[in-house]
Formats: C-alpha cells, sequence, structure tokens
C-alpha cells in the first residue's frame, strides 16, 4: 500500500492543490462566459495570465513538492529556462494585433515592418493647395470629419469592375491616414529618427515634398510613428506629431511656417507624457474660421488645457479651454441645439466648447485612462441637437440630447441621455458611420448594425479585426485589420452583405481610409497604394 501511495504521488498532487491549479482555469471559463470585460483584447490578456499561473502552478508542483528523482525535477527546470531564453534569442516580438494577440518572427528573417531611411529631397514640384475640389478629403475623417464621403456613387459591381491597382509602394511607419487636396495626398510617417509630413501625388505616388522633426515615439503595443492624420486649408498644412510637434507648413513646398512644442509650452515633462499618454498623440487638428485647435491635457491645473487654439496663420495663441486630460480622440466641430461648438472628447468625459473663446458649454461623463482603456473614438454629431459618443473596452456607446439652459447668460446647454448600452458600438480605435437612420460600426472587430432612434442592434457579423469604414452613399468601404478591403451594402435589412473584396495591403492595418473622386488612397504602417475604384 505504501508502495502504491508513493507511486501515485509522483504523478498526481494533492487535492488541495489541484483545486488551487485549477482556479485559474475556472476563472478563464468565466471570463468567456459571461462577457466579463466587454473587449476581446482584455479577454486573451486575461486569458494568457490565467493559461500561464496555472502552468507554472503546475510545473512548481512538480519541480518542488513531487517525489521524481531530484535530476528528473530539476533537468526539468533547466530545461524549461533554456527554452524560454532560447525562444527570445531566436524569435523578434513583432508587435501585437487590437485584440492583443502577440506576433513573432524569427531575427534572422526581415522585420515584418522595416524602418525606412529619410528619402532623399524630392525635385522641385509645383503643388497647389489652395485650388479646391467637393470630392476633396482634406483631413481626418473627411471633410466633415464624419467618415462620409458625398457626391460619388460607387459601382456595386466588384467582380465586373474590380478596384484598379494605380502604385503601391513602401512607406515609413506610423497609423495616419492620407489628407487630399487637388491631387496631393499627405501623410506623417517614422523614418529612422525623423518623423515627416510627406506629400505625394494621388496619381503616380511620387514623393513631392516633405517636412522632418527629430522625434521618435515607439511603444511596444502602439507601435512605432506618428498618429494621427494632416489637415489641409488654404493651402497650408497642419500636422501633429506623435510627442506633441504641432507644425504648420506650405502647401506648395513643404517649408515651415511656424512650430510648436504642446509639451514644452504647457510644462509637461518627458516623464508626464509618458505616464498620462502612454501610447503617443494621436489627435488630428481642427481648423475652425482663423483658428487651429488641438488638444493638449497636461498634469498641472493650472498648465492644463482641455484644448488650445492657435491663429492658424502665425501661430499666436488665441484662446485656453478649461484644464482636461488628453484623450486619444480628435476635436470636431458642428452647430446642435442652435449653437456653434467644438466637440471633444476628453479622457474621461466628452464636452462642447465655444469655438470663439474655448469657454465650456456643456459637459457629460465619459470614463477612460488614456494609457489603458483610452478614449480614442470620435463623438459624433446628430443635427440638430444630439451627439453620438462610443468607445471600446466593454463602454458601449450613448446617445445624448443637448438643450439649451433656460436664461442662462453664457448659453450653456443641458445634457439629457436619450439611451446607453455597453453591447453594442465598441469602437475600440475605429469611429461609427450614420446612415439612413442607422449607425454602422466595427464593434470589437465584428461589423454592427445598430438603430439611431433607440440603440437596439438590428444585426451584427463579420469578423473583421480593428480595421475602418468609410461611407460612400448607402456602400461601406471597410478595411480589415489584415489589409482586405471589402465593398458592404449599408442596409439594415441585409445582414453584412459582402458585394466585393480584395486583397489591399499586406500586414497590420489601423490606418483610415481616404476616397477623393473615384481615387482610394490606403496605408498601414510598411505601405501606402491608391486604388481606382469604379463610379456610376
Amino acid at each position: 500500500m505504501a508502495r502504491q501511495t508513493r507511486s501515485r504521488a509522483r504523478f498526481v498532487p494533492g487535492w488541495r492543490y489541484t483545486l488551487f491549479c485549477f482556479v485559474p482555469i475556472g476563472f478563464l471559463v468565466w471570463v468567456w462566459s459571461v462577457d466579463a470585460f466587454g473587449d476581446r483584447g482584455v479577454k486573451n490578456v486575461v486569458s494568457a495570465f490565467g493559461v500561464t499561473l496555472s502552468g507554472l502552478a503546475w510545473f512548481g508542483w512538480f519541480v518542488l513538492r513531487s517525489r521524481w528523482p531530484a535530476r528528473v525535477r530539476y533537468g526539468a527546470l533547466v530545461a524549461g529556462i533554456l527554452l524560454v531564453v532560447g525562444f527570445f534569442c531566436v524569435a523578434r516580438f513583432e508587435g501585437v494585433t487590437g485584440s492583443m494577440v502577440p506576433s513573432f518572427s524569427w531575427r534572422w528573417l526581415p522585420e515584418a515592418i522595416p524602418d525606412l531611411a529619410v528619402p532623399e529631397s524630392a525635385e522641385e514640384s509645383l503643388v497647389d493647395l489652395h485650388v479646391t475640389s467637393p470630392t476633396d478629403f482634406p483631413g481626418f475623417l473627411g471633410a466633415r470629419r464624419d467618415l462620409t464621403v458625398r457626391g460619388v456613387r460607387l459601382d456595386r459591381d466588384w467582380v465586373a469592375h474590380p478596384p484598379e491597382l494605380i502604385w503601391k509602394q513602401p512607406i515609413g511607419q506610423g497609423w495616419s491616414a492620407f489628407a487630399i487636396v487637388n491631387g496631393v495626398a499627405v501623410t506623417q510617417e517614422q523614418r529612422g529618427a525623423k518623423e515627416l509630413v510627406s506629400a505625394y501625388e494621388l496619381e503616380t505616388g511620387e514623393l513631392l515634398w516633405m517636412h522632418a522633426e527629430g522625434a521618435r515615439k515607439d511603444h511596444p503595443a502602439g507601435g512605432v510613428g506618428p498618429r494621427s492624420t494632416p489637415l489641409i486649408d488654404e493651402g497650408r498644412v497642419f500636422a501633429l506629431g506623435a510627442t506633441g510637434i504641432l507644425v504648420c507648413l506650405d502647401g506648395s513646398d513643404g517649408s515651415l511656417i511656424w512650430r510648436k512644442e504642446l509639451t514644452t509650452e504647457f510644462g509637461i515633462t518627458p516623464e508626464l507624457e509618458a505616464e498620462l499618454c502612454d501610447y503617443g498623440r494621436s489627435n488630428s487638428p481642427l481648423v475652425v474660421g482663423n483658428d487651429v485647435i488641438v488638444p493638449v491635457g497636461g498634469g498641472v491645473p493650472e498648465r492644463m488645457a482641455g484644448l488650445v487654439a492657435y491663429d492658424k496663420a502665425g501661430g499666436t495663441p488665441r484662446w485656453k479651454g478649461p484644464p482636461r486630460r488628453l484623450s486619444q480622440a480628435s476635436p470636431g466641430f458642428a452647430r446642435l441645439a442652435e449653437t456653434d461648438q467644438v466637440l471633444i472628447v476628453n479622457e474621461d468625459s466628452v464636452s462642447g466648447h465655444d469655438p470663439d473663446y474655448g469657454t465650456l458649454l456643456w459637459e457629460h461623463a465619459w470614463p477612460g485612462r488614456t494609457s489603458s482603456d483610452a478614449n480614442c473614438s470620435q463623438a459624433r454629431a446628430i443635427p440638430p441637437d444630439r451627439v453620438l459618443v462610443s468607445k471600446g473596452f466593454g463602454r458601449g456607446a450613448a446617445l445624448l440630447r443637448l438643450s439649451p439652459v433656460v436664461e442662462d447668460p453664457n448659453g450653456a446647454l443641458g445634457v439629457d441621455v436619450l439611451w446607453a448600452t455597453r453591447r453594442s458600438l465598441r469602437t475600440k480605435f475605429t469611429n461609427v458611420v450614420v446612415s439612413a437612420g442607422y449607425v454602422y460600426a466595427l464593434s470589437d472587430g465584428i461589423l454592427e448594425c445598430v438603430e439611431l432612434e433607440t440603440g437596439r442592434r438590428v444585426w451584427k457579423a463579420g469578423r473583421y479585426g480593428h480595421g475602418q469604414l468609410l461611407l460612400v452613399e448607402d456602400l461601406l468601404l471597410l478595411i480589415t485589420e489584415e489589409g482586405e478591403l471589402l465593398l458592404i451594402e449599408a442596409s439594415p435589412d441585409r445582414r453584412n452583405h459582402v458585394l466585393g473584396r480584395i486583397a489591399a495591403l499586406e500586414g497590420k492595418t489601423w490606418n483610415n481610409l481616404a476616397l477623393s473622386g473615384d481615387l482610394l488612397a490606403v496605408r498601414n504602417a510598411s505601405e501606402a497604394a491608391v486604388y481606382r475604384l469604379k463610379t456610376r
């Protein structure tokens, strides 16, 4: 009997320890069965932690408590350490997906996202960004910053008329998109230690000009390079880098007109910047009238500003908004409740501000922490008096209604919540589009249709990862996180009705789309391309 007990003890720990080892697995089952966090990325991180903890518990029992011979137990320990060390000696971490799934490559292979050299200066070219047209796509999310293209009717048959590749070429790292005016596509990219604002000819991909700053942002999860998208306005280009350098450039040749270092101007030390905005600044500038407006944030209330406005011609400070911490979202402009206002999603609230003075008109709590569960999605204006907000990390969406506060001399607006849901419109890195009373979005990577008036989910289908959307009439252009481009009907009655698809890019694609006329400009952290889409 004693011999049998000793033999069993070699292979099976006691019931108490066995129960302890299975606790992480039980927790893992609970996480995936009840939607505890509302975010696939968090689920994956927690799952990896649970599996690792359970495995280490079993391995710890084997090495320290089992009755296997010492040479077997300690040999297994040494082998385990060598395997882990050996793996990281031969494998290279390449980053994570939007769902926090890590990717690796062999160290002897080229990097998945190469670090390109700064190109030679472009030959002098005639660039005129003063000439505009209704089909321009002048900045982040389009002309009205609403992910909607007007005046273009796309052909629905990609079998008979597939997108035509005009050009494709390598590009510097970054999650910036293209801004397009008069056949010129402007973006931001990282090449070595230089952060560039670069202009390309839309039809050919030829580099027309570039402006370089000595700055570089690198985050293990967020990647390398600038995150925001330039804005083209009256022949000038406004761009904000990932480390807080705001520039105004002459659109004809990229020469510097004025420059601001927001972190220096507002007393934000590198340590504080890393704490409050670990992923880097991704706020695209907004022009309203004669002002260019950007979020700033900060740590000390006396020097903090939720928004700041500069004179767009000379860079003179115009106004500073109330102190608020920074989010990853960009400001927008709208007229709601008969009031012109700048909309901004802050770190833990959404607010509207007077465009002339920056004063607060209204504010509503919208929880988040920029260095963890960041607010990335835009506040979407729904005239005449509503605002739709959404985010990932299990927060979902809410529809707000604004109304004037009676007899308030400062023009303050009241806020009512019409509906709120945690289960839908978990947009995370993306934004919503609104068509004919319905909202479409990539909700934690799955395409979803929601009724605007009620927040009721109509359908949810199609796993596309954390890609991006663009609404063109009643059609959705969707680029997946893997770089596949799809044409999908925006209809509440037709669930995820795909009309066509092509492989547009290779590699992780978090960048937004830009459509100017029939030319679609796409890019990610390693390559850029332009496709001609058949129009009706």
